[in-house]
């Protein structure tokens, strides 16, 4: 097993350090998160104009900011200076990781100008044990195994998660990358049931944990846990605890 996945199942993710409060991805939001007793983070990243990898889910400002200006365009210097929810700057994933050595980031990369600060980034702070690289992009996905190297954990991407779900189907085997310790998917894909009982054995046979995005209700997050799905990620960080805590799942 992975050092990152070192821990109790389920586990529990603080999805942006806990979006539902309005500050996402930002040091507030990750300090919150800790302090309710999370020890896994999902978050975001972009590449600066100067190569810096930065913690921000939009590729532009104005959705948290109501500022414009692309993260690919600007300074990390430049992101300083910016406000998110009016009082909390865009941090730098370096930073971020210095300051929770305790915490293990599920860090999903948004942007190919984000691939090489984020590898740089996690190899500086000697993290390759405690993050897991994630992206939506099966391309994005190869270029960060192919620089950070199987020594940390990646989860798969939309073509990976489809080829293992087809496979579940007729329980077929299936190639994986040596780096990929888990399958990181939603209940849904449009009308199609990914997250089923099926996905969640076939996944549990082939070594993969399954990580189930983004859920913020008690009762869908108590039917997955009865499905056996080893991780859970939400926007609510207090529902989840609640509903950990209810099961007896919640860490001392």
């Amino acid at each position: 097993m992975h050092p990152y996945l070192d821990a109790p199942t389920p586990l529990a993710f603080a999805h942006r350090g806990g979006a539902a409060e309005g500050d996402e991805n930002t040091a507030e939001a990750f300090a919150r998160a800790v302090d309710l007793g999370y020890r896994y983070v999902e978050t975001d990243v972009h590449g600066t104009r100067d190569g810096v990898a930065v913690v921000f889910h939009d590729s532009d400002l104005r959705r948290l900011t109501g500022q414009p200006g692309k993260i690919r365009d600007l300074t990390s210097k430049e992101l300083a200076t910016v406000r998110v929810a009016g009082a909390a700057a865009v941090p730098r994933l370096d930073d971020v990781l210095a300051a929770w050595p305790q915490v293990r980031f599920n860090i999903d990369v948004k942007a190919s100008p984000g691939i090489e600060p984020t590898v740089r980034a996690v190899r500086e702070a000697k993290a390759a044990d405690r993050v897991l690289l994630a992206s939506f992009s099966d391309s994005r996905l190869a270029r960060v195994r192919a620089l950070a190297g199987p020594e940390v954990a990646t989860s798969l991407g939309m073509r990976g998660v489809t080829r293992l779900w087809l496979a579940s189907r007729g329980n077929r085997p299936v190639r994986m990358h040596p780096s990929v310790v888990a399958a990181q998917v939603p209940v849904r894909y449009g009308r199609l049931t990914v997250t089923d009982a099926r996905f969640v054995a076939y996944a549990h046979r082939l070594g993969l944990q399954v990580h189930v995005w983004t859920i913020d209700e008690p009762g869908p997050m108590h039917h997955l846990l009865d499905l056996g799905v080893d991780g859970i990620m939400t926007d609510r960080v207090d529902v989840l605890r609640d509903v950990y805590t209810a099961r007896g799942l919640w860490p001392a």
